[in-house]
């Protein structure tokens, strides 16, 4: 199924998405449509231009593909499937996900991954290639979050705050710099080469949809921060 949205109201795009019994659609001239694949599983859906907001929202299986950039809040509480942006994408993006994997070209908003969590065999991952912006990893509870720094300058690809509330999970930095300024509920180390062989299978997933080398990436360095058992906020929750 091909679509051509316009200026097609989002609900009438969404509607006839749904309504379709095809597994592959393509969408093109996408022109901030919201809610796009929310909640769907079993679908392939291809964006050519630019989503609006809650891209991917509460996704149950289906792959999404975006050639543009994509909004904010994309991939919100996520449970499972992939979404995959050659491009930029705005604030919130994996809010509150549970499950499946993000995989952004360039940079991130404010607060990624964003009260991410794990259960049982559920895993979060958000993998930015670029840089990402303030409060990443804000309350993050578990899963994997991997900030590649790709055309960047060695500094830390992040903005201020980085994982404030940090409870659960990992976030992973290529940087030649450990950031500055990390609140007391994060420990940072860097990565050895042990802990990098479980970065292996994101990067290469990276690197096979926008390119580049995984051998290349991970001859760097990265610094890895974890949640600090001493900071509180432990006492508010379940652990493996």
């Amino acid at each position: 199924m091909e679509i051509t949205a316009n200026l097609t109201h989002f609900q009438a795009l969404n509607e006839s998405i749904k309504a379709s019994t095809d597994t592959e659609v393509t969408i093109r001239d996408c022109i901030g449509q919201r809610y796009i694949a929310s909640g769907m599983s079993g679908k392939s859906i291809q964006i050519y231009g630019t989503p609006g907001n809650a891209l991917g929202a509460y996704l149950n299986g289906s792959s999404v593909e975006v050639f543009g950039n994509a909004q904010d809040a994309v991939g919100d509480t996520m449970n499972d499937g992939e979404i995959i942006i050659h491009g930029n994408c705005g604030d919130g993006t994996g809010y509150g996900m549970r499950g499946g994997k993000i995989f952004v070209e360039g940079d991130c908003g404010y607060r990624g991954g964003i009260h991410m969590k794990s259960y049982q065999d559920k895993f979060p991952v958000l993998v930015i290639g670029g840089k990402a912006g303030s409060f990443l990893g804000e309350y993050q509870a578990g899963g994997i979050i991997l900030v590649l720094g790709r055309n960047g300058d060695g500094k830390a690809p992040v903005g201020n705050f980085c994982g404030t509330g940090m409870h659960g999970g990992c976030i992973l930095l290529r940087c030649n710099e450990a950031p500055q300024g990390l609140p007391p509920q994060v420990l940072i180390t860097e990565a050895n080469e042990s802990e990098k062989i479980h970065l292996r299978p994101y990067i290469e997933e990276y690197c096979a949809h926008f390119g580049g080398d995984p051998d290349t990436l991970l001859a760097d360095r990265f610094y890895m921060l974890t949640p600090n058992p001493e900071a509180g906020y432990k006492q508010l929750y379940t652990f493996n």
